[in-house]
């Protein structure tokens, strides 16, 4: 039922409820008949797209240094940088005392400005370690790879093709027919971070140095990703985010989009020769508005304004302040600050692993989250070494359990990009 109205902050023209399934989905219906899926894996904690991408990279969304009060609890807003916008590789910056709850673009990254039109008090800037710092200081290769990082013009292999003042000017046609800018500092998680930062968006220099420290500092364009594929270069560790139009989100892309960014992705990385040595884990940076009957374990409590889990609210307050009621529950640095506003896990999401060595059409019950990804790493990496200071890499769960190395292999699965059924390799 219906008052005919729109609902407030809903263009007219866009859809208040849909629904999809493994007739719509095709893809990752039949990858999770193929492969390995887990049906209790969860955010590591509430909050949208700039919490779950910290979570799957650093496990930990508290460390804030500086950030605007609508996506960061207990932080000073960011001052303008004096000069050029400078990245420091290798050398991580102490957490501040803030934690990220929401979105907002990401200090470090010129595209905050010159395509959201944002000031820096508009940013966040973060401290504290992430993976990618504990991968350079192993010498492990490793990089985020992101739609529309580089100019349209931009040639991989080539960095001089890159017209580094229109980085993020890119688009494309969603399948509904609406262009959608391809690029979304919000979603890139490294970009938080000094350490980690490419905050000009320069190319590698060469193909061969993807993966490497370089003026790229790790961060790179999808674009990169498939060259240094084809030319059988791929850094052992790589994160894949799809241009925007492409990457599920609700009101500007579409699950079928999603798919053909996924199909095309496996589908290539399967005729390789790496494909040997390849696991691909689909994960999600939060639940995006689907609905999901399921709550998670709270694992991390938390007793803020913000918070409003558990407890009753008495007016004139609006949210209980509780997620949870015991202190000794909130996570805290390695020197026992608490890191408060981390309340979780978060909503369910889906998670499959997909690989010679999956589980062949297995659905994993073992508990698991955002930040296993991050645990996967370090245990196959850097021999089980933890970033530490709170980070949920520690508790996060484990994606062993939907990888089996004794049995028979589990074959190459081509699929259609946009019906998502079978087809010939």
């Amino acid at each position: 039922m219906t008052s005919g109205r729109t609902p407030a902050g809903v263009s007219p023209n866009y859809a208040v409820m849909d629904y999809f399934d493994g007739n719509t989905v095709t893809a990752l219906w039949n990858y999770a008949q193929h492969f390995a899926m887990s049906d209790n894996s969860y955010g590591t904690t509430f909050g949208p797209s700039s919490p779950g991408a910290v979570n799957a990279t650093a496990g930990n969304t508290y460390g804030a240094i500086c950030g605007p009060a609508s996506a960061v609890y207990q932080a000073p807003t960011c001052g303008v940088p004096k000069g050029a916008l400078q990245a420091n590789p290798g050398q991580s910056e102490a957490q501040g005392p803030g934690t990220m709850y929401s979105d907002a673009d990401p200090y470090y990254d010129v595209c905050s400005a010159t395509q959201d039109r944002n000031s820096a008090p508009a940013d966040i800037q973060m401290g504290g370690r992430n993976i990618g710092d504990l991968l350079d200081q192993k010498g492990v290769g490793w990089g985020w790879f992101q739609g529309g990082f580089a100019s349209p013009s931009y040639v991989s292999g080539h960095p001089s093709s890159d017209d580094l003042a229109a980085v993020c000017t890119g688009s494309h046609t969603n399948i509904l027919g609406h262009p959608v800018k391809d690029y979304s500092p919000h979603h890139q998680p490294f970009q938080y971070y000094a350490s980690t930062a490419n905050p000009r968006h320069l190319p590698p220099t060469s193909v061969a140095a993807i993966g490497t420290q370089d003026q790229a500092n790790h961060q790179y364009d999808l674009r990169d990703f498939f060259a240094a594929g084809d030319a059988e270069n791929l850094p052992s560790v790589s994160y894949l985010k799809a241009p925007e139009y492409q990457d599920g989100h609700a009101g500007y892309s579409d699950p079928l989009d999603e798919q053909t960014f996924l199909a095309d992705t496996v589908n290539h990385l399967e005729r390789l020769p790496s494909w040997k040595d390849t696991a691909v884990v689909v994960n999600y940076d939060d639940s995006d508005g689907w609905y999901d009957h399921q709550i998670g374990p709270i694992l991390m409590q938390s007793q803020t304004p913000l918070d409003s889990l558990t407890g009753a609210v008495v007016a004139p307050a609006t949210t209980s302040g509780q997620c949870g009621a015991n202190a000794s529950k909130v996570p805290t640095t390695d020197a026992g600050t608490p890191e408060e506003a981390r309340c979780g896990m978060g909503p369910r999401l889906p998670l499959l692993v997909i690989s010679l060595y999956s589980r062949r059409n297995f659905v994993d019950n073992n508990f698991s989250s955002q930040s296993s990804v991050v645990g996967f790493i370090e245990d196959n990496w850097l021999q089980g070494q933890r970033i530490g200071d709170g980070s949920a890499d520690a508790i996060g769960g484990s994606l062993t359990p939907m990888l089996d190395f004794t049995h028979s292999r589990a074959p190459r699965l081509f699929l259609d990009p946009s019906s998502g059924q079978p087809i010939g390799g």
